[in-house]
């Protein structure tokens, strides 16, 4: 990968577009925002494969990321909670719960990051 500074931030090009990364929301994506956005993704994608694995069948998947940063300290982030609502009928919690066990394990991003940024991971089930 390579980044190109412009006056706004950085800038790379890949396969399926650019992206624009600057510490300013009107001009590109912000960084911690990608860093929640690569761990929400990645832990998600897994997940969906765990759970199409084990013969969950599912409807959807929802994520909402809720981000606690550290302002004394470069504003780093320390916590990341991550909520799954997964949509289908008749799920089992338990297998369910089973399936992000396993997610959070083979997650390359959350291995990334584990013993420097807290990843919590919850879930809930909701009829489709």
């Amino acid at each position: 990968m390579e980044f190109r500074m412009h006056e706004n931030g950085f800038e790379s090009e890949f396969d399926f577009g650019k992206l624009t990364i600057s510490g300013k929301d009107e001009f590109g994506f912000r960084p911690y925002a990608l860093l929640v956005s690569s761990i929400a993704g990645c832990s998600g994608g897994v997940l969906k494969q765990v759970l199409t694995k084990m013969r969950i069948a599912f409807d959807d998947i929802t994520i909402t990321a809720d981000v606690k940063r550290n302002p004394d300290i470069a504003n780093r982030v320390e916590e990341i909670n991550l909520h799954f609502t997964i949509f289908g009928k008749d799920l089992s919690e338990k297998k369910v719960e089973k399936a992000l066990e396993l997610s959070s394990k083979n997650c390359s991003m959350v291995q990334s990051v584990k013993g420097s940024i807290n990843v919590i991971e919850t879930f809930e089930i909701k009829p489709s």
